[in-house]
């Protein structure tokens, strides 16, 4: 199946779709106090880490698959705090742009840019259908890291 994704756009959404819903709800649950919280020392807040999640879809959909400039300062994101309101109206943005770029893509077909080596994404992300799978190995690793770190907060750790 040379050129052809193993699922259908509509089952990456999915997917993708459950990783940005569990990371928005973490954030919303808890609040703008706590979403702000780095709970462990070195640890991101959940804030931070869906704006970096936002950020990695936003770059590698938009930029290296439909070819949208996109702006992007990686380490801002790590850093960022806010209220949870406007992150969640960032997600429903991102999401719609996802799915547009998602249908707009053509797997076997080249970037449509050279990502920075600031941006440590995997070494031989070549094609769109590739980098799309990036944009999933980053938010699933990363609702995964969240729900840690969520369940941090609600223990009371902080750093």
């Amino acid at each position: 199946m040379e050129g052809h994704l193993v699922i259908t756009e509509d089952e990456y959404l999915y997917y993708v779709d459950r990783a940005l819903d569990g990371m928005a709800a973490i954030v919303a649950e808890l609040g703008d106090e706590k979403a702000n919280i780095r709970p462990l020392p070195g640890a991101n807040s959940p804030y931070a880490l869906l704006t970096h999640c936002l950020g990695v879809t936003s770059y590698w959909a938009g930029t290296l698959v439909s070819g949208r400039e996109v702006a992007r300062d990686r380490d801002a994101e790590f850093v960022s705090s806010g209220p949870v309101g406007p992150l969640l109206e960032k997600v429903r943005e991102v999401r719609a742009k996802l799915a547009d770029d998602v249908r707009a893509a053509v797997p076997a077909d080249p970037l449509r840019g050279t990502p920075p080596d600031g941006f440590l994404g995997p070494d031989d992300v070549q094609t769109q259908g590739s980098a799309l799978l990036h944009v999933y190995e980053e938010l699933a690793q990363h609702h995964g890291q969240m729900e840690v770190l969520r369940d941090a907060i609600h223990a009371g750790a902080a750093a």
